[in-house]
């Protein structure tokens, strides 16, 4: 079966393609599920890089339209890529229950310090930073709001050298995950993002191969996301090239996401 959870429109002002776009493109694939999660709004500030508050109830109107158009051709569910933050507990009740979204996905590009100042993972200043960000998505499953970690592994992007931190922010993330039930994800994305040049080497800025190292033998489900932000790349070559890694790594991905049934 071909699934994917992680899918992004042109609302969020950094993708292109509307969801009609991104269905028909998954039909003509040979996708049988596809999930809506564009970067979320939040109500009182705006983070960037995502879709307008305004647009949001559009957004979920839009999916749930579709659901039903072509009910028949393929399976879609709507959910949104949001940071986790503690003072928005009400508003991810309330995407949940009130705007009945099928599923959050964790996607922590920013995230609170232990004295609740905010840092950008892409800004960081060295791999101690690591430690806090990793501490972040640690509390942010333990909340249960969040079904899937997408790129558990982003905070290697940064141009360091792999370093103990790293690998005490990884165990972090990788426990948390595994005490709360949280799906990770192997994102596609960092493939088509390339090799680079870093300390210790050329690699993928993400997915991290000593990060995954953690995760083989964890008994952590982790599910493939595309991560696309064009309707091209929803089922690209760089999908079935991650799941070769996996496979390769003695980790067999997940071809969907249990438990999830359509709210519209």
């Amino acid at each position: 079966m071909k699934a994917n959870y992680h899918t992004h429109t042109q609302r969020c002002r950094h993708a292109q393609g509307t969801e009609r776009d991104y269905v028909l493109e998954a039909i003509k694939a040979g996708i049988s599920v596809l999930g809506f999660s564009d970067h979320a709004p939040f109500s009182d500030y705006d983070y960037g890089l995502r879709m307008p508050y305004a647009e949001l109830d559009d957004y979920i109107t839009a999916v749930d339209r579709l659901t039903q158009e072509y009910r028949s051709d393929i399976t879609i569910y709507k959910g949104v890529e949001i940071e986790y933050l503690p003072k928005y507990h009400p508003y991810y009740e309330e995407l949940l229950t009130k705007k009945k979204l099928d599923y959050l996905i964790l996607g922590e590009h920013f995230y609170p310090d232990a004295h609740g100042e905010l840092h950008n993972i892409y800004y960081s200043q060295s791999t101690e930073d690591y430690v806090a960000y990793a501490l972040a998505i640690a509390a942010a499953l333990k909340t249960g709001y969040f079904r899937i970690a997408a790129h558990p592994d982003l905070f290697a992007l940064g141009r360091f050298a792999w370093d103990q931190n790293c690998d005490q922010a990884s165990e972090i993330i990788i426990e948390a995950a595994l005490c709360n039930g949280v799906i990770l994800e192997y994102n596609a994305n960092g493939l088509r993002r390339g090799i680079h040049d870093y300390p210790d080497g050329p690699r993928l800025m993400y997915p991290h191969q000593k990060f995954w190292d953690k995760v083989v033998g964890s008994g952590i489900p982790v599910i493939i996301g595309s991560d696309c932000h064009e309707p091209k790349q929803v089922w690209d070559d760089c999908l079935p090239v991650a799941r070769k890694q996996l496979l390769d790594m003695g980790i067999t991905p997940l071809d969907y996401v249990e438990g999830l049934e359509p709210r519209s």
